[in-house]
């Protein structure tokens, strides 16, 4: 196990309190598992809705993730003015505005109204994950904040297991067959398509309640306060945290890993549905299998990483994606599913371990890292698109599959080279003509 370079803090509070902390932090990470793991239930429901072809249906994730690109930073400098209680809290209260925006949403019949809820739950989102993520690796023995940060993220795979099929059973079945829209009339196909749009009110009043209560709970607990110490003093500017070049590939990515992944888990079901001939609720159903290899990948991975070094562990998993991307764009049948399912496993430990690889040994600049990693989740935003394109330029969604194997690609040269500590300062210093000879 190698040891997360947290800031070097001093904690208040006792161990008792860190530990019922981390278990109100870890919920935080079911939460928005759970959130962003009905995304892909939204994308084939909307597409069917409103008539989308996959490039426009793929403006879900655009929306989401061009949220933590915006709000990464403001929500680095509240946690720095307020604390990381008061960025917890603003980022719930967000995220629960956004799932009852899904109300006038859905009684206006305007994509670009659940476009807007969606921006506004991933603002919360992103709020939410900038504290939460150095909070879970701080909240403790430094030596074993990689550990802890995986451990609080296997909640996230989880909620990637429960949410796509409790949503398919809650939106997808509730709509009609192809076959059904074709045979009504004009005016009776889009009342159907009025109806099922309506159908995705109901799962996001109970989220957003369920948020406003977890608030209020977060209001009212007493939790640690992580400070920096005299040895770090906090960074004032966001581009000194860019002297560290592991942070700067950190960010790279990190963008390219967050594209991988919603390429893969957003489009599951458009892609199930066509490579292996299934329905739509089978393919939900596939996927919250895909959930599950996620969260036993996360898991066996964060035990894996006790004996095999981090960045060791992230390589050999990334150069096997990119093996199974292959076979993703080349395979026919339920072969492909079954590779999918091996693709999310695999992908498990890639988000937390680039994470407290790129924030190791910032010191100061602690946060504006991890503000900056969390802005480079806009590649969720961007990289799906390019899968979209090639996936209606081509006519087959599984050519589309060439994007996330480049992610990966990018992924295994950060975990073999491009994670090792070096900032440009100390590039400066060992190039200085002053210290030669």
């Amino acid at each position: 196990m190698q040891p997360i370079a947290t800031p070097p803090v001093k904690q208040t509070g006792n161990n008792k309190g860190q530990t019922f902390a981390f278990i109100l932090i870890t919920s935080l990470f079911f939460l928005w598992g759970f959130a962003h793991n009905l995304d892909p239930i939204l994308i084939p429901h909307l597409k069917k809705s409103f008539t989308l072809s996959t490039v426009q249906a793929t403006l879900v994730d655009s929306a989401v993730f061009a949220a933590y690109f915006i709000m990464a930073i403001p929500a680095g400098v509240l946690m720095k003015k307020f604390g990381y209680k008061t960025g917890i809290i603003t980022g719930l209260l967000t995220f629960a505005l956004g799932s009852f925006l899904f109300v006038p949403a859905a009684n206006t019949q305007s994509y670009t109204f659940f476009l807007i809820a969606l921006f506004i739950i991933a603002c919360g989102l992103a709020t939410l994950e900038t504290a939460a993520n150095p909070y879970a690796t701080a909240l403790g023995d430094p030596e074993t904040g990689t550990f802890r940060l995986n451990l609080a993220q296997s909640f996230n795979g989880l909620a990637a297991a429960l949410a796509p099929i409790a949503g398919a059973r809650i939106i997808l079945t509730k709509g009609y067959t192809d076959g059904q829209l074709n045979a009504m009339t004009e005016g009776a196909r889009k009342l159907a398509l009025a109806a099922e749009a309506s159908s995705v009110k109901m799962p996001y009043i109970i989220l957003g309640t369920i948020l406003v209560i977890i608030a209020l709970a977060f209001s009212f607990t007493k939790l640690p306060k992580i400070q920096q110490t005299e040895e770090h003093p906090t960074s004032q500017s966001i581009f000194h945290a860019f002297k560290h070049k592991h942070l700067s590939w950190g960010v790279v990515a990190q963008f390219f890993y967050v594209g991988a992944q919603v390429s893969v888990f957003s489009l599951f079901i458009l892609y199930a549905t066509k490579s292996a001939s299934i329905t739509e609720v089978k393919a939900a159903d596939y996927l919250g299998v895909c959930g599950a290899a996620f969260l036993i990948g996360r898991i066996s991975g964060t035990v894996l990483m006790k004996f095999i070094k981090p960045n060791v562990l992230l390589a050999i998993y990334a150069i096997i994606n990119v093996a199974l991307c292959a076979v993703a764009i080349t395979g026919h049948g339920m072969i492909t599913v079954y590779n999918a399912i091996g693709i999310c496993f695999f992908m498990s430990i890639m988000f937390p371990t680039i994470f407290a690889l790129g924030i190791k040994g910032l010191g100061g600049d602690t946060e504006f890292g991890s503000s900056l990693i969390i802005m480079s989740i806009v590649g969720g935003a961007i990289i799906p698109r390019f899968f979209g394109m090639i996936s209606d330029a081509t006519g087959n969604i599984q050519n589309g599959y060439i994007v996330p194997l480049v992610c990966f690609v990018v992924i295994a040269v950060f975990g073999l080279s491009g994670y090792k500590i070096i900032s440009k300062t100390d590039v400066e210093t060992a190039i200085d003509p002053g210290n030669l000879g």
